[in-house]
Formats: structure tokens, sequence, C-alpha cells
């Protein structure tokens, strides 16, 4: 009901034709992003990467539910942790934490 009445009117505003959604940059909030996912009915990907690497080193899987983190490494990309003990992060902190 909510399609018909609501959802498509938001759909038409972007041509009606949206078959998936990417985000990148910065974190997009839970709320947006699920709002999104229930509006579009679309998979939404979330990336991240640096400039350094051409773009996106990571995304999220276009079936994976989940919100709040990026995914896994695309193929042609590995990713590395190193320590920042001027800041205290160690890649042996629980959790780990440190610099890509």
């Amino acid at each position: 009901m909510y399609d018909a009445l609501v959802f498509n009117k938001i759909k038409q505003v972007l041509g009606g034709k949206v078959r998936i959604m990417i985000t990148g940059t910065a974190p997009i909030s839970k709320d947006v992003l699920n709002f999104f996912k229930v509006v579009f009915g679309v998979p939404i990907m979330e990336g991240y990467g640096q400039t350094e690497n051409a773009g996106a080193c990571c995304l999220t899987h276009e079936t994976d539910p989940r919100t709040q983190h990026v995914g896994g490494p695309i193929g042609s990309c590995k990713i590395r942790l190193r320590d920042v003990p001027e800041m205290g992060y160690l890649a042996t902190d629980k959790p780990p934490r440190g610099e890509i």
C-alpha cells in the first residue's frame, strides 16, 4: 500500500528506474540508509577507499542487509592495518585499531 501511495512518487523523482545505489566518501547514517532501502527497494552498497588507490577498495555485497560497515576488500585490493603508537592505536588492540 505504501509503495503505491508514497514510495512510487519518491521513486519518480529519480526517474523511476533506479536499480542499485552506491554511497561513499563518508559514512551514511543508519536511519538514512534504512529509509532509502525501504523507499527504493533496491540494493544499496556502501564503499570505502582512499584517493591514493583510485577509489573504492571495500564494498558491501549487494545482498548484505546489514548497515554501518563497508564490507570486505574488492578482489584487486589488499588491506593492512598499521600501528600508530603516538595515538595509542595498535593492530593488537581488542578491537584492532590503526591506520589503513
